[in-house]
């Protein structure tokens, strides 16, 4: 669960679709075997039995900063809740003014990823599909976008940020 407040946030919405990112970005497992997902790093996952493959769990020690670990087999850094990039984690820690790579910076750094995309009406007015798509360019694990990475159907976005407490229009 975000660790922003819903005042914080601007409303429980917000904090449904910072859930639903979550859960889109980090699958249930690792959420749960780790910090709310806010100490992981990319390539962590769960198992996958039908595949054979045992589950991974790569996090980090401390939320002084974005931990800049990279991942070549994955070419990535990305870590933290909504598996942020180290070049923009860092831009936005300086131009939001936050202390740290912390739970609540992690969140406000995704509401103003959210912002930047004009989708904070949209989530506002329970119009999740559309808040959806107009996000797909910053996070690879929603549906639209053409990064090449695992895609996430709308209908288990749907139900996760319903279950999270969002309300659909």
């Amino acid at each position: 669960m975000a660790r922003i407040c819903i005042q914080q946030a601007g409303g429980a919405n917000r904090v449904a679709f910072l859930d639903m990112i979550a859960v889109s970005e980090i699958d249930a497992w690792t959420l749960a075997n780790s910090d709310d997902g806010y100490n992981v790093l990319v390539g962590s996952h769960g198992p996958i039995p039908s595949k054979g493959i045992a589950a991974s769990l790569l996090t980090f020690p401390s939320y002084a900063t974005h931990p800049n670990i990279y991942n070549a087999a994955l070419n990535s850094t990305a870590a933290g809740r909504y598996q942020d990039l180290y070049k923009f984690a860092t831009a936005y820690i300086a131009q939001l003014n936050l202390p740290d790579f912390g739970p609540v910076s992690q969140d406000l750094i995704a509401l103003q990823m959210i912002r930047e995309c004009r989708a904070l009406p949209l989530i506002d007015a329970g119009k999740f599909a559309d808040a959806v798509y107009a996000c797909t360019s910053r996070w690879a694990s929603l549906p639209g976008n053409n990064y090449g990475q695992r895609q996430n159907t709308m209908a288990a976005l749907t139900m996760a940020y319903q279950q999270a407490g969002g309300v659909l229009a």
